[in-house]
């Protein structure tokens, strides 16, 4: 299995499990509170044409995210056919 990695390296259609946060404060709440929790499967929408913010499919609802908070996120690969 590939090694974590950030939802912010993610491509549009690729999928990743939500390993854990990294992040602290205010913008952990918000990322929980998105439910970013151990184990959910995000997917990648779309990227806006600069790149950022992304838009990410998480437990059926679609959110964008700017780059520097989808940093905040570490994922695990899981194969495609298991993706949301």
């Amino acid at each position: 299995m590939k090694e974590p990695f950030l939802l912010s390296s993610l491509r549009e259609g690729e999928t990743g499990l939500v390993a854990g946060l990294a992040a602290a404060g205010s913008l952990r709440r918000r990322l929980l509170d998105i439910g970013l929790t151990e184990g959910t499967p995000v997917r990648c929408l779309l990227h806006s044409p600069f790149g950022d913010p992304a838009a990410y499919e998480i437990r059926g609802a679609v959110f964008a995210l700017r780059q520097e908070d989808s940093r905040q996120v570490v994922l695990n690969a899981i194969a495609q056919e298991a993706a949301l």
